[in-house]
């Protein structure tokens, strides 16, 4: 049940990027007034959040996930990765559909929607996905946050990968197209090149730069010729970034995951397949171009691409082993502490991880801190470290890639909906979130 809140001399992020040392007042779920002092009585259902020498920043929205419900819950489950969520301070979600049965029809959409009903600490929306024959169902299936194309590394019905197959999808209605871009026949090709090959590290020249530049140029000249929305998902070349810098149309939005700013190839040494995701990690080089298309606005907003696999089949070794890590419980600490360590501002880190998704999904009322905005906030600390440990990950594959990196920005209060979802430590399992609705831009 919600209840007014009233967060106390917070340091408040507010819209323009500024910081207010002031208190927040939360009533029906809504961010009522924001000031230097609010002069209020809280009721005895009402809760005062002392929130001195902590930072207050808009919850995260964060636009790709795997949570893996229905189908293959022992890696998560909507639960799990909703309670790793709040923890993290991730207040809403965007779902993928490559889960069993895929979310290829409105029937399996509306059975996810129940699921996270039941089950989601935080917001949800989920992704509907693109097959050859599903035209109709990824037109008219609501209330869905776009549409979701495999153009490489995947199977079965989800695989989407020719000029011929993707285009109608291009063609046919207006909804936000998000493709995963690697050029599928390029990987068949280098498959066969490296056959054999049992070393991690290959995985980054099977699916090599190329192959994402290949599908990225397919799907911006699809995107030109229909004018359609577009979304490129996890960019991780900076090939792709130069080319979206000079030809980049007002309709095409792109992202980044912490990985592939933080990550490179030289992970592989040191945690192996843990290090494997999809498209892969690439160079050091790649790192720098994509941190400065982030800063300079080429690179719109940041996603993790949560993505979680047992610690047994990522020991199965490659090529056995799956692609993907988990990233929902780290990403907001990993982007704030490279903001205290001066790569950027916390208000781009706002920007990029809540308001600007929310703007490209037009999500309402969500991403900013101001007086009628849905009160999903976090509350975090700035001033301790502390290491990413193996036995503190809720998400239930139990790991993280970024085990022993000491981080900054750890949340400690997390709200959804002006209820707190995580305390200090502790997951309120009994709050529930909400779906999300699309299509309404109220965020500038």
């Amino acid at each position: 049940m919600t209840t007014d809140v009233l967060i106390r001399q917070a340091h408040i992020l507010l819209p323009d990027g500024q910081m207010l040392l002031g208190d927040v007042l939360v009533k029906n779920g809504k961010i009522r007034d924001i000031a230097s002092f609010i002069d209020t009585n809280i009721d005895d259902h009402g809760k005062v959040i002392d929130a001195e020498g902590l930072t207050l920043l808009p919850g995260v929205i964060d636009p790709q996930v795997h949570f893996r419900e229905p189908g293959l819950e022992h890696k998560e489950d909507l639960f799990t990765a909703s309670c790793a969520c709040a923890k993290g301070g991730v207040t809403s979600f965007l779902e993928m559909p490559n889960t069993k049965p895929l979310t290829t029809t409105q029937s399996a959409l509306n059975d996810k929607l129940e699921r996270a009903a039941a089950k989601c600490l935080v917001n949800y929306g989920f992704f509907m996905g693109a097959t050859a024959e599903n035209l109709p169902d990824l037109r008219d299936a609501n209330p869905s946050c776009g549409i979701k194309i495999f153009m490489g590394s995947s199977h079965g019905h989800l695989l989407v990968s020719t000029e011929e197959e993707i285009e109608p999808i291009f063609a046919e209605g207006s909804r936000l197209i998000a493709v995963h871009a690697e050029d599928q026949a390029r990987i068949n090709q280098r498959r066969q090149e490296f056959k054999g090959a049992t070393n991690p590290a290959i995985h980054s020249q099977i699916q090599d730069k190329q192959a994402a530049l290949n599908a990225t140029k397919l799907a911006l000249k699809l995107s030109k010729k229909y004018q359609r929305r577009l979304h490129i998902l996890h960019l991780s070349t900076g090939e792709e970034a130069e080319l979206l810098r000079q030809d980049k149309p007002s309709w095409v939005t792109t992202e980044v995951t912490p990985q592939h700013l933080l990550l490179n190839v030289s992970a592989y040494d040191k945690i192996g397949t843990l290090a494997q995701m999809n498209p892969p990690l690439r160079t050091e080089d790649d790192n720098a171009v994509l941190w400065q298309a982030l800063q300079d606005g080429v690179i719109d907003f940041i996603a993790t691409d949560h993505a979680p696999h047992t610690l047994e089949e990522k020991g199965k070794g490659y090529p056995q082993s799956p692609s993907g890590m988990p990233g929902v419980e780290t990403s907001l600490a990993l982007m704030l502490t490279q903001a205290k360590e001066g790569r950027c501002t916390y208000a781009q880190v706002a920007n990029w991880m809540s308001t600007a998704p929310a703007k490209a999904y037009e999500i309402a009322q969500k991403g900013l801190i101001a007086p009628g905005y849905d009160a999903d906030l976090v509350l975090v600390d700035l001033q301790e470290y502390r290491p990413v440990l193996r036995e503190e990950i809720v998400s239930k594959c139990g790991w993280s890639p970024f085990e022993g990196w000491r981080l900054t920005g750890w949340p400690q209060y997390t709200l959804v909906g002006g209820q707190v979802v995580y305390e200090k430590g502790h997951i309120h399992t009994e709050v529930r979130g909400k779906a999300l609705q699309f299509g309404i831009s109220d965020n500038g």
